[in-house]
């Protein structure tokens, strides 16, 4: 298998990846590019495996490598920056206000996790990778896999639903738990 079939199909993972880290498209450019040269610096040491979670684990630990080298404050800042949206294409402009109101909470939500938390939602939520994926990419075990994703959804929960006037029930509609590709732009 060639670098270019094992690892080129995985490019928008790697960018959705390292955009949600960063925060920013440009600088997740730029780790995307810098993860892809790594990449093909060890492809020899590649077995052929699983190419999307071993380019993954690439595209974090570089992630983490330039946010430790540009913005080493931001590994510990909840930042209330929000991502940019995609524009619905739902035909009743009432119904596109509030998904996209309901989309932007939801992304808000996400955005203000801590790093740790964030970066296994996008991974099981947005790039629907396994828990053990998740395990293999972060280098953890399964079971803290699992309880991270239970925090950040807590979290999410309590982020999402605070000061909100509808009952917990119908707030709990708007997590990213399980069919998140519907509820928030990747």
């Amino acid at each position: 298998m060639s670098f270019e079939e094992a690892f080129l199909p995985h490019l928008d993972a790697a960018f959705s990846l390292a955009r949600w880290l960063t925060r920013n498209e440009q600088d997740a450019q730029d780790v995307v590019q810098e993860a892809y040269l790594r990449a093909l610096r060890f492809f020899g040491g590649f077995n052929g495996s699983d190419g999307r979670a071993w380019l993954l684990k690439i595209v974090r630990n570089t992630s983490y490598t330039w946010l430790k080298r540009n913005r080493s404050w931001q590994l510990s800042f909840e930042s209330d920056e929000a991502l940019d949206m995609k524009q619905s294409d739902a035909p009743d402009p009432e119904a596109a206000l509030i998904r996209n109101a309901q989309q932007q909470l939801v992304t808000d939500a996400l955005e203000k996790l801590p790093l740790e938390f964030r970066e296994v939602m996008v991974m099981r939520e947005l790039q629907e990778l396994s828990y053990r994926e998740i395990a293999e990419v972060i280098g953890t075990p399964i079971g803290t896999v699992m309880s991270r994703l239970a925090r950040a959804r807590k979290k999410l929960h309590e982020s999402i639903c605070k000061g909100q006037s509808f009952p917990a029930a119908p707030c709990a509609a708007y997590l990213p738990c399980g069919n998140a590709r519907t509820q928030v732009a990747s």
